[in-house]
């Protein structure tokens, strides 16, 4: 099955959204942080901070898998970018859900990699925003220029912009 034919947003454009989601998601990190600490705390020492992560991926799953599955963010609707499915319309709650878990591919792999060495942040922000440009770039190697992530989960992005007057 293919998808219906429709223009991939340039990749300056669903960066700049990607961005401005990392905004977003950092306020909704920091609220539930805030709203989670103290339950957290009378956890054993050893449990909080998987506890803290477990609820923010739970809580993130549900944020991007919700909207996703309505077609935009916040976001992908400041930078006219939908997401559909093969058919053209929203993408499931569960292919919403595949995206998002295939959506680690942004930040594991360098964190996978460098979590053996204990490297400085410094030096591990570094290597994981030269994965973050080499993981978007190669997008320009995929025939309709989409994330990869999007091509394994069967969604796509698609321009929203209006078309220009002749």
């Amino acid at each position: 099955m293919s998808f219906l034919p429709a223009n991939a947003p340039p990749l300056r454009r669903r960066m700049a959204a990607w961005l401005y989601e990392g905004l977003l998601t950092a306020s909704i990190i920091f609220i539930v942080s805030l709203v989670s600490v103290f339950p957290i705390e009378q956890m054993p020492a050893t449990l909080k901070r998987y506890a803290m992560q477990a609820i923010l991926f739970v809580v993130l799953g549900v944020y991007f898998s919700g909207f996703w599955s309505r077609g935009q963010t916040l976001a992908m609707k400041t930078w006219h970018i939908r997401i559909v499915d093969r058919t053209g319309q929203p993408p499931s709650k569960g292919r919403a859900l595949l995206r998002y878990v295939l959506c680690g591919v942004w930040f594991l792999p360098p964190l996978a990699v460098t979590a053996p060495f204990k490297l400085p942040s410094g030096e591990m922000a570094v290597l994981t925003l030269g994965w973050i440009a080499v993981w978007a770039l190669l997008s320009r190697f995929q025939r309709e220029r989409q994330f990869w992530h999007d091509v394994w989960a069967g969604t796509r992005l698609i321009d929203t912009r209006p078309a220009r007057p002749a």
